[in-house]
């Protein structure tokens, strides 16, 4: 078996001067020629005490605009494509009311395309509907060039400003996108504007500056808190239910059918602007079990599937069949829900708050008993997991320890004395200490949304935590039975959760604010401080300063997403498709994508 392997390039695209005017030079895969960027260079003059400094910062002021992937008239379609997933839950692709996991399975799919695209290289944002964008000195508007001649699926037109504007609006309103609080606060800020200038171009004032990632990560897929630009008109004539149950994106493949539980059965899009699939249909299949996924890969029924990755040797045994390997595809963490520190005693009040779980302090001052009493409960049950025994035996060696969740390729920028230890014989101690002796109870629930062995990992934790004498209450249901619980702010327990790689820490803090749709059950005064500096800082060796603020809050208090591991991702294909590993884009890979390059072996 060929083993085709993607390696990683740490997240480091943009590196901005202080005071730096920030174009970003972007280029999409495929592109023949590139415009070279027109560089200014300046010198800034600083007055001291004793000498005079000079100092050059550089400009970039021209984006590159790429071209197509490749012709529209080079592929005509033929054949089927079958692909086995754990969870699909029933077809949704209206940017208002699309919840996960098919917030991402779209995006994955191709269904749906953004205005950007993470790359197949090192994830940076590179244009996708947008053919570019600039950004003013003050970081505060964006003007987004959109791309000419790309058509909606299903007759619905040509897609034009007004649907982009219209999309961003519907995402920023959602009660289900995971980023809804924070699109909203960016793209319909009271203090800014959001207008389309023509029928190609989009101008959005941000109302005060944010940081080029926080904008960056809501308009590039596959990501599941970014947005993607549906047909307005669709939406309009036709329902917000009839156009989510059938929805009119620009992607490479487009609904044909889907039946709840079974499947989604998608056609490629003919002439496709950026890429006409190889395959004429594909077939999302739901299958929950991972042995019958494994079943329906070695009789041939199914072409690809998420995997765990202890059954590669089954799959290695299957002949002809290959695998698909991307290092440092995604993160894994554990949450403890219920600590819910802000709005204590108001309206405001999360439902989950729970100040009589031995996890969560009854009182949010970090130097109170109380606050100690809780901390030393979760010390203890981060420091009975053998990560490393996880890495090795689970992940088969395909990935490392994590202190931090949202770290993952930041590592480097840790303190030395910021790491988790392995020794359940003090986590018994600090149970003690904190007037357990004989443990506690505590509910636990894997988040399955495709990343590897993340019902093996959370069933491995369960066994190390009973190991130092906690009831674990393990619970096993499907993500949209369990992710409305964790909106609603009901859920009371610690969860196993998989993310994709952050264009920087500072991302993954949203999920600590009260203002977020989707939260990780843990908010503080400190994290609801530095959360906003850190996504408003245009500087990024402010970002970086507000960024370590939190992470050495969250270690030191054990408080945030405790880290697990860094994993790499697998895939088999089977002997009937080629690999297509040079086309996989980053981003977020706890599902597979680019299928609409998958072609027949010959």
């Amino acid at each position: 078996m060929r083993n085709v392997t993607q390696t990683n390039h740490i997240w480091r695209r943009w590196v901005m001067a202080p005071v730096a005017f920030l174009l970003l030079a972007l280029t999409a895969c495929g592109t023949s020629t590139v415009p070279t960027p027109v560089v200014v260079e300046r010198v800034v003059v600083k007055e001291v005490p004793v000498e005079v400094t000079v100092e050059k910062v550089v400009e970039i002021i021209v984006i590159a605009t790429p071209v197509p992937d490749e012709p529209p008239t080079v592929v005509r379609p033929a054949g089927v494509l079958h692909v086995g997933q754990k969870e699909l839950g029933p077809f949704m692709g209206h940017p208002g009311v699309t919840g996960q996991p098919q917030i991402f399975l779209i995006q994955a799919a191709a269904i749906t395309e953004n205005l950007g695209q993470h790359n197949t290289t090192d994830g940076a944002v590179e244009p996708m509907l947008a053919e570019s964008w600039t950004i003013s000195p003050d970081f505060q508007t964006w003007t987004f060039n959109i791309r000419e001649g790309v058509e909606f699926h299903k007759g619905w037109g040509e897609m034009t400003a007004d649907d982009v504007i219209w999309s961003m609006e519907q995402v920023a309103a959602s009660t289900k996108h995971t980023r809804a609080g924070t699109v909203n606060e960016v793209w319909r800020n009271p203090e800014g504007s959001l207008v389309a200038v023509d029928p190609y171009t989009v101008v959005l004032d941000t109302g005060r500056p944010f940081a080029d990632v926080t904008i960056l990560e809501q308009i590039a897929s596959p990501r599941s808190n970014s947005a993607w630009i549906t047909s307005r008109k669709q939406s309009e004539e036709l329902g917000v239910e009839a156009a989510n149950r059938d929805i009119a994106a620009t992607g490479s493949w487009e609904l044909l059918e889907f039946k709840t539980g079974e499947f989604w059965r998608l056609k490629a899009v003919q002439d496709h602007w950026r890429k006409t699939p190889f395959f004429a249909e594909m077939f999302l299949w739901e299958i929950p079990e991972e042995s019958a996924r494994v079943a329906g890969f070695q009789t041939g029924k199914l072409d690809t599937f998420i995997m765990a990755l202890d059954s590669l040797p089954l799959v290695e045994r299957v002949e002809g069949a290959e695998l698909m390997q991307v290092a440092n595809a995604g993160q894994a963490a554990l949450n403890f829900y219920g600590q819910m520190h802000i709005g204590i005693g108001t309206p405001d009040q999360a439902p989950n708050y729970g100040p009589e779980l031995p996890w969560v302090s009854a009182d949010p001052d970090v130097n109170s008993p109380e606050w100690d009493q809780a901390r030393k409960v979760r010390e203890a049950l981060s420091i009975s997991i053998d990560r490393q025994l996880l890495v090795d035996t689970l992940l088969r060696g395909y990935g490392r320890p994590l202190v931090q969740r949202d770290w993952a390729g930041f590592e480097h920028r840790f303190p030395s004395d910021m790491k988790w230890e392995f020794n359940p014989e003090r986590a018994k101690t600090l149970l003690a200490e904190a007037g357990y002796p004989d443990g506690i109870t505590i509910t636990l629930t894997p988040s399955i949304r495709g990343a590897p062995a993340e019902v093996e990992t959370c069933e491995a934790i369960a066994g190390m935590w009973k190991d130092i004498g906690v009831d674990v209450k393990f619970q096993r249901i499907p993500y949209t039975t369990f992710r409305p619980q964790i909106v609603g702010r009901t859920y009371q327990g610690a969860t196993c959760h998989s993310v994709g790689i952050r264009l920087s820490p500072s991302m993954g803090l949203n999920n600590y604010m009260m203002k977020s749709v989707f939260n990780y059950g843990t908010m503080h005064p400190v994290l609801e401080a530095l959360a906003p500096k850190a996504l408003e800082a245009v500087d990024p060796r402010e970002r970086e300063k507000f960024e370590l603020e939190a992470a050495r809050f969250c270690f030191e208090n054990t408080f945030c997403a405790t880290g697990l591991y860094v994993f790499d991702n697998i895939w088999a294909v089977g002997p009937k498709v080629e690999p297509w590993l040079e086309h996989v884009r980053r981003g977020d890979l706890r599902q597979i994508n680019g299928m609409e390059w998958a072609r027949p072996r010959q």
